[in-house]
């Protein structure tokens, strides 16, 4: 698997994308290069792709597949594409203050510490519907690991789409999310836009 080893921070910058987007308090003390040369339509799409990528942890490969199925959905391909990526396992135990940022979520998956429905489910990917419930194992809740992240993320603002108990590690998916519960700053018609001359 391709790992890209640039510094988040250096990433955010090229990107216009503010750290507290991915749950990274730190912030870079440098300015971004203000380029003289004008961006091209093209260039404009792709970065906003870059930026989503970036956000939700996703190669290209695995984000395309998401581009597909989000084109045979009703609606809006743009917001589908949007709901599909915010519905993964992963970004829901971040978005329900579980984990710091979508990475450690994604770790946590991957670690077998989540259930979903009471079945213990290792796959960051897996999509979650209105009604799934979502709790660390009583086993992980007791360790220093999620002490430490709850002391920073009870305060988070959780997304109204989503019901959670961070005290005790758990919380449910109450609905599916609509575009303007979703705060991140990516324009999904470029992204649309992008992929429709590639594909």
């Amino acid at each position: 698997m391709a790992i890209n080893r640039t510094p988040v921070l250096k990433r955010c910058r090229a990107l216009g994308i503010e750290p507290m987007v991915l749950g990274i308090s730190k912030k870079s003390k440098r300015e971004p290069k203000v380029s003289r040369r004008k961006i091209s339509e093209y260039g404009l799409q792709l970065r906003e792709k870059q930026k989503a990528k970036f956000i939700y942890g996703e190669m290209e490969k695995q984000f395309r597949n998401y581009f597909k199925k989000a084109t045979k959905m009703q609606g809006i391909s743009g917001e589908n594409l949007l709901f599909l990526l915010e519905t993964r396992l992963d970004n829901v135990v971040f978005r329900l203050g579980f984990a710091r940022t979508r990475k450690e979520a994604r770790q946590i998956v991957n670690h077998r510490l989540v259930n979903v429905n009471g079945k213990r489910i290792n796959i960051p990917s897996y999509r979650l519907t209105p009604g799934d419930v979502v709790e660390v194992n009583s086993k992980a809740s007791e360790s220093e690991l999620f002490k430490n992240i709850t002391s920073l993320t009870e305060t988070l603002l959780v997304p109204q789409w989503l019901s959670s108990d961070i005290p005790n590690l758990k919380g449910s998916v109450t609905t599916l999310p609509s575009r303007d519960d979703i705060d991140i700053p990516v324009n999904e018609t470029l992204i649309v836009e992008h992929y429709s001359k590639m594909l």
